[in-house]
């Protein structure tokens, strides 16, 4: 006598295995994406990170202000010398960037007059940014980057992000001194990254650090 299955047994056996599948897939899906926006992430940070290190020792100073970046023009020519760059927008946003009315907040806000135009640049891994000169207290400007360039979803805190940076070589969200406290970092993501406010573009940066590189929200 052979042993089977019999066809009602296999049906039930794939049909459950179909609503897992259901179930599962898309939390799944989701967690890679949070995963690729990450390391992206990550990459440009760290390409940031050693070109501002470079350029301190290259000039022999103490700090990035003393170094040079002290303003516009000088933050231009930095990210067109230590940077791999394979397209320059002159003072506009686009082409580098897809066009600013094509962002959305992860609320679906539209997010909008957000970023002041100034030049930017698509680098050879694939990222489009722009580095604002903007001095304030330790602060000396903000980078926008578009960790994939046009490609989408195009969303605050999934692949669009803002940077600031310190004299002290420090990359982190905004305030006067870095690095930020944990506490800093949380209050900026709940009114800037989560809030409505259409020029809100700070606390995803800072709430990915808080969480040691991990895309919770």
């Amino acid at each position: 006598m052979k042993k089977g299955f019999t066809l009602a047994e296999v049906l039930v056996t794939l049909g459950i295995i179909g609503v897992v599948s259901a179930m599962t897939v898309p939390t799944l899906m989701q967690n890679y994406q949070r995963k690729s926006y990450v390391t992206q992430l990550h990459k440009v940070y760290n390409e940031f990170q050693q070109a501002l290190v470079q350029y301190q020792t290259d000039k022999n100073a103490l700090n990035l202000t003393e170094a040079g970046l002290n303003s516009q023009a000088n933050l231009n020519t930095f990210v067109s010398t230590y940077f791999r760059v394979v397209q320059t927008c002159s003072n506009s946003l686009t082409p580098c960037f897809p066009d600013q009315n094509s962002y959305k907040k992860m609320n679906g806000t539209t997010l909008n007059t957000a970023y002041t135009v100034t030049n930017s640049y698509v680098l050879a891994s694939g990222a489009s940014v722009r580095f604002l000169y903007s001095a304030s207290g330790d602060k000396i400007g903000n980078i926008m980057v578009d960790i994939n360039g046009k490609q989408g979803p195009n969303i605050l805190g999934r692949d669009l992000f803002t940077i600031a940076v310190y004299k002290n070589g420090a990359l982190d969200d905004t305030a006067t001194t870095a690095p930020l406290s944990e506490t800093e970092r949380n209050n900026l993501y709940t009114s800037n990254c989560t809030g409505t406010g259409a020029a809100a573009v700070w606390g995803c940066f800072g709430k990915i650090l808080n969480d040691n590189w991990e895309m919770t929200y």
